[in-house]
């Protein structure tokens, strides 16, 4: 894996500083990446055209556990993150333990938060720390149908 890319929450304030004085446009976005589909890589793509960088905070095996229930992760949070840096739209990946990306992006402070349409910027416990940077919350659309439940519900024959 390229562990260089696998950044630890002591390395992130740092990058986000060294990127955003090289001019560089930050952009962000989260969740569990559990079982990597078409659906992840199409908005990957669109985020990393927001910008000049993408940072992708994943969560934790444990905060994965706790969002989605005992039987998640699929796969582990090292497995998550190789996966992610193998696609071209991807430059850095960092692992959280909260059930939310706030303290990652805290430190991280991006140009611009990326998230899925089926979350509402105003519900978004995020956009408030994006938007006191200067930064901004941007939601994509999504490709209909493809979610990790909806793969894991044809496996399991539901």
């Amino acid at each position: 894996m390229k562990a260089e890319k696998v950044i630890e929450r002591g390395q992130l304030e740092q990058l986000g500083e060294k990127l955003r004085q090289a001019g560089k446009t930050v952009v962000t976005t989260n969740g569990c990446f559990d079982i990597l589909h078409v659906g992840h890589v199409r908005i990957l793509q669109q985020a990393r055209a927001l910008g000049d960088v993408l940072i992708i905070g994943i969560n934790s095996d444990a905060s994965v556990r706790k969002l989605k229930g005992e039987s998640r992760p699929i796969n582990n949070e090292d497995d998550r993150a190789e996966l992610l840096l193998a696609l071209s739209a991807v430059d850095y990946v960092t692992v959280f333990d909260e059930d939310t990306p706030v303290e990652f992006l805290k430190l991280v402070k991006p140009n611009v938060h990326v998230k899925g349409a089926d979350y509402r910027p105003e519900n978004l416990a995020e956009t408030p720390v994006v938007e006191s940077f200067g930064g901004r919350v941007e939601i994509l659309a999504l490709v209909p149908g493809r979610s990790t439940t909806n793969v894991v519900s044809r496996i399991q024959g539901n």
